[in-house]
């Protein structure tokens, strides 16, 4: 994190168009990742978010403020060089989905399962034409064939910047269909969050909630719903 260790120093940032994308700049000078690349970024609303926390910072730069730059960062200096290695560690969550794997008991848990996960395995069937096994219990079962296939190519399709924003939507959720869903906006983030926490929040319904752990699913919570604005915001569109 030596890197980061700066108080700032520049009056002015701005946003500017370069070869490739947008640039952001520090008295007129480019913003480098820590790894020395041109933080060169695929659209102005990106920029601009970027450009937004570097003007917030005062003093001592305080990166866990900006989660913007450290995902821009790390799309640059880590995922484009590992693609093939997230592709793989992301399609290994779709072998074994969150939402495939339900309790056995009580009814009132498994009819929670069914109503919050049935319409995401009939839209990853319909849209994604990636039908997955559900199961009773955790013994994991195989997928077909095809679905691994399907899901494989629509993590192909990934650019860096969606990879790294795919990459904490399903790592925090337990689910790569969950987040795939909120790069395709089939529900509103904070409706997906909950409904990958069907389980946490029914078992806290029964045996009270703990405050440490409620402390580290919202910052989960937090984090999910900042890495889908980062990939809305890195899409042409946004």
């Amino acid at each position: 994190m030596s890197d980061w260790a700066l108080k700032r120093f520049w009056a002015e940032v701005r946003t500017v168009p370069v070869s490739g994308g947008w640039s952001v700049e520090l008295d007129g000078r480019p913003i480098r990742t820590p790894g020395r690349d041109a933080l060169t970024l695929p659209t102005p609303a990106l920029a601009d978010a970027i450009a937004a926390e570097w003007s917030a910072q005062e003093g001592n730069v305080r990166p866990e403020s900006m989660p913007c730059t450290r995902a821009a960062n790390s799309a640059i200096d880590k995922v484009t060089a590992k693609a093939a290695g997230v592709a793989d560690l992301l399609l290994g969550y779709g072998e074994t989905d969150l939402i495939c794997y339900r309790a056995e008991s009580p009814e009132e848990l498994t009819q929670l399962q069914a109503q919050a996960w049935d319409p995401l395995l009939d839209w990853a069937r319909s849209a994604l034409g990636a039908p997955l096994v559900v199961t009773a219990g955790i013994v994991p079962v195989p997928q077909p064939r095809s679905a691994l296939g399907a899901l494989r190519a629509r993590l192909e399709e990934q650019d860096a910047f969606a990879m790294t924003a795919l990459h904490d939507l399903v790592t925090l959720s337990g689910s790569l269909i969950i987040g795939l869903a909120a790069q395709g906006g089939v529900l509103a983030d904070e409706e997906l969050w909950i409904r990958s926490r069907v389980d946490e929040d029914w078992q806290e319904r029964q045996w009270g909630r703990d405050a440490e752990a409620a402390e580290a699913a919202s910052a989960r919570r937090d984090a999910f719903l900042q890495a889908a604005r980062f990939h809305r915001l890195s899409r042409p569109s946004a």
